[in-house]
């Protein structure tokens, strides 16, 4: 196994800046509009955003958190037994502005669970996607990202790994390749 660091401390909190400006330049003042994190990890990325975002427009921003592990179609595979995140959704998603927030998109499958377990809270007005890093060329379903903090080629044997500060020694990503499989 190699491992690459593709993105550190300083390019990770660039990074973060400037997601936050495209959400700014697209929805204003976040009246009509909620962030809402994808668990587990996208939690820490989107705690950020919604800190920044405050941060910078001085206004308070609708924040959850959704928890998917029922709605994945992998839901049933395997003898583990699924123990689900806390939801902390605690408004309506009805005619509001959603921006869904993960760490990386691969397949697009967790991004589809993310949609089938938003409408349990109600019908979005419309729904955009942000992810730290997009890796591109895996897609099993049509699923791309509105705002994208890095876009990274990988090949079937690498893995994106995103390290936080919150939960790890620092902000980090990497691609970590197995070179036993070719």
């Amino acid at each position: 196994m190699t491992s690459k660091i593709i993105l550190e401390k300083k390019q990770f909190d660039i990074t973060i800046n400037r997601l936050c400006f495209e959400l700014i330049e697209k929805h204003g003042d976040f009246s009509n509009t909620a962030i809402i994190g994808l668990q587990p990890r996208g939690i820490y990325l989107s705690e950020r955003i919604c800190k920044r975002l405050e941060e910078i427009t001085n206004k308070k921003v609708l924040y959850g958190e959704l928890d998917i592990s029922f709605y994945r179609d992998d839901f049933r595979r395997g003898n583990q037994q699924i123990i689900p995140n806390e939801m902390n959704i605690n408004f309506t998603v009805q005619d509001k502005n959603i921006v869904i927030i993960d760490d990386v998109l691969f397949t697009g499958r967790t991004i589809r669970s993310a949609l089938d377990a938003l409408t349990d809270f109600g019908r979005p007005l419309k729904v955009e996607l942000l992810v730290l890093v997009d890796r591109r060329y895996s897609r099993h379903l049509p699923i791309q990202p509105d705002y994208t903090g890095i876009e990274v080629d990988t090949r079937l044997n690498e893995k994106v790994k995103v390290e936080w500060k919150e939960n790890s020694k620092a902000d980090l990503v990497h691609i970590i390749t197995d070179n036993n499989k070719q």
